[in-house]
């Protein structure tokens, strides 16, 4: 069983990517994310639940558009209906309180996170753009064929595609976690983060932010994917 440490999250909307200058006048390219607000709308803990963690709340949403189960959530809370939810486990949890607000201001340049998203979709590709296969020959008699994948099966025995086998199909739409980016800069009036690199998703698409599962020590498992029918996918 792992160990569950001490982790801070936010969720965030993915903006675009530009470019900031250093201190020694070095081009870096960062991703800028909108980070938070966030709400807490539940605090867990180990003698009620079994785990210690806190669950946050980021988004704009009609009211109407909310169902009741997740009305009767937010309204034990007392907030404001939210569209997207994510758990994070974290042994600091009961620091937490319900109905607070968490911002950009959570990290600090030089902090370093894990950014987990949905990366774009591509649609349904072929081998050769999904898998990277060289296609079949361009001559000796090959007509029309050129993209195609060759010989997929294992002859009589045991007569059928064995499972995995590298095909063509969906490509992309798939949930991605980079790990240990930094934090190049804080921008905590208009809840902006800098982060170094890029970040899987589109633009406006949603994203975790965590600590670093390498800078703290902690173990894959001690994050929970957000969890939305519009937002990340566990």
């Amino acid at each position: 069983m792992s160990r569950t440490t001490t982790f801070k999250g936010l969720l965030g909307a993915k903006l675009g990517m530009t470019q900031i200058f250093d201190q020694n006048a070095r081009v870096v390219p960062v991703t800028v994310i909108q980070a938070g607000p966030c709400t807490v709308t539940q605090v867990k803990s180990p003698e009620r639940d079994g785990y210690a963690a806190v669950q946050l709340a980021f988004g704009e949403i009609k009211p109407k558009r909310v169902t009741k189960p997740r009305a009767g959530h937010f309204a034990k809370a007392g907030v404001e209906p939210r569209r997207h939810l994510v758990e994070l486990r974290t042994a600091d949890a009961a620091d937490y309180t319900l109905g607070q607000t968490l911002a950009a201001d959570v990290f600090a340049a030089g902090d370093r996170l894990d950014v987990v998203g949905v990366s774009k979709g591509k649609g349904f590709a072929g081998v050769m753009k999904r898998h990277g296969f060289k296609g079949l020959s361009a001559s000796h008699g090959t007509e029309r064929k050129h993209r195609s994948p060759g010989s997929v099966g294992a002859c009589a025995t045991p007569s059928r595609i064995f499972k995995g086998m590298r095909m063509a199909g969906h490509m992309g739409h798939q949930r991605v976690t980079v790990l240990n980016l930094e934090v190049v800069k804080v921008d905590p009036d208009r809840n902006l983060l800098l982060i170094r690199g890029a970040v899987p998703g589109p633009k406006r698409g949603l994203v975790m932010l965590r600590s670093s599962v390498k800078g703290s020590g902690g173990s894959g498992s001690a994050a929970v994917a957000p969890g939305s029918t519009k937002g990340v996918r566990g």
